[in-house]
């Protein structure tokens, strides 16, 4: 990991992780078929190890949705706004995605796909929720929680774009949850 985030995927070669390691290349191509295959595992290992989206936990929640949500959104921009490597990892990501779709590909797979996936089931599937289009409203959740870290913590827009995540979580909350359901239970 640390030798693609200090040269870059293009800058990173087999000798340098191998060296890096402390085994021979022989020995990393045992393991993995090329660079992308461990490129590739990366993004899994770093997925499994941070649970970027707290998935386990949201999909055997009982928590009334708000609740659940708020602390949702809240342990996903823990787990990726706090950690520098991430940010390294997902600026590293955008920065070779040009040149190297497949990399973005398997960033995509393993971490936002997933995350997508259990939060459209849990709107769809939690019996005071009944959105028209769950995967819509799961993608404009995640989507408002990964603009904000891309503008504020990836592109360094902090200062020019701020916005308190408290303020932002809150508002979402409503935006997503409120307005829904005032649709189902008109005053």
């Amino acid at each position: 990991m640390q030798e693609f985030l200090v040269h870059g995927y293009a800058a990173t070669s087999m000798d340098k992780i191998a060296a890096a390691a402390g085994v021979s290349k022989a020995t990393v191509y045992s393991h993995f078929h090329d660079k992308t295959g461990l490129f590739t595992a990366l993004i899994q290992r770093l997925a499994c190890q941070k649970e970027l989206f707290v998935l386990q936990e949201l999909q055997t929640t009982q928590a009334e949705p708000t609740l659940a949500l708020k602390h949702f959104a809240n342990q996903m921009l823990n787990n990726i706004a706090a950690d520098p490597q991430i940010l390294t990892f997902i600026r590293l990501v955008i920065g070779e995605s040009g040149r190297f779709p497949e990399l973005a590909q398997a960033f995509v797979k393993n971490i936002e796909k997933p995350g997508i996936e259990v939060l459209t089931g849990y709107l769809a599937s939690h019996p005071a929720l009944q959105f028209p289009d769950p995967e819509v409203a799961a993608r404009a959740f995640i989507g408002t929680l990964i603009h904000f870290v891309l503008v504020g913590r990836v592109l360094h827009g902090e200062t020019l774009l701020p916005i308190e995540r408290e303020r932002l979580i809150d508002q979402l909350l409503d935006l997503i949850i409120g307005s829904h359901q005032r649709q189902i239970h008109p005053s």
